[in-house]
């Protein structure tokens, strides 16, 4: 059973042996998470050579040697060469390195769950190992089910909560008014853009709260018309 969690990776060594298909997929995720990807391979697929050519990752010509992992935060073997892989595992576990063997459970000691994400908000299905398939089953039927207007909440009420929480109330009230925001029908008044009744919905959860400089400021401006209607 594996541990959930979420990792900061952003300017971090992210090493992919491997450089085919199932490496340009994991590069693209690690670079978009903020990774600094390093990939070690002889060959690059033209997706990854062009990622190369941009300044986007790092790349070493050659084939895995015993100490390339030196000074990785992560490492995601994804060649289908049994002996390469033995030996990258071999090394991560020596140095206590994250690694992710593609395709084989038992020598990783971290898994990528099928994720959705919108905007900040991120939700990640995992069998443990044991399906992909029905994971990414599920992401797909979560897909559809949460459009972009999940994203738009959760940037908003990310911008307010540091407002609320500046001003100095106790731990529990916090929580019950964060609670007490996410009305039922907030992600409808999002998709609508209906910011006067998502500020009418703030101020009554706020009450004389609402009147706090930073937070009227932030209620008074309606960032759809900010970013123009058509934002998504």
């Amino acid at each position: 059973m594996y541990f959930p969690i979420c990792l900061d990776i952003k300017g971090r060594c992210c090493l992919v042996v491997g450089g085919g298909r199932v490496a340009a997929r994991k590069v693209a995720s690690l670079l978009e998470h903020g990774g600094r990807v390093r990939v070690i391979s002889p060959e690059l697929t033209p997706e990854l050579a062009r990622l190369h050519t941009e300044g986007k990752l790092e790349w070493r010509a050659a084939s895995y040697q015993d100490g390339d992992l030196a000074d990785a935060f992560l490492v995601i073997a994804a060649t289908d060469d049994a002996e390469v892989q033995a030996r990258v595992h071999a090394e991560a576990e020596a140095r206590h390195i994250l690694l992710n063997v593609a395709d084989v459970p038992k020598w990783c000691n971290f898994i990528l769950p099928a994720t959705v994400r919108r905007g900040d908000l991120s939700i990640a299905v995992s069998t443990g190992g044991k399906s992909p398939a029905m994971a990414k089953r599920l992401r797909r039927e979560l897909e559809a089910g949460l459009g972009p207007e999940y994203g738009l909440l959760t940037e908003l009420l990310g911008r307010l909560r540091p407002l609320v929480l500046a001003m100095g109330r106790p731990h529990l009230e916090n929580q019950e008014l964060f609670s007490r925001m996410l009305h039922d029908d907030f992600p409808t008044w999002v998709r609508e853009r209906n910011w006067p009744r998502i500020t009418a919905h703030l101020r009554a959860v706020l009450g004389p709260a609402a009147a706090n400089a930073k937070i009227e400021r932030f209620l008074a401006r309606d960032p759809w018309q900010e970013r123009g209607s058509g934002a998504a």
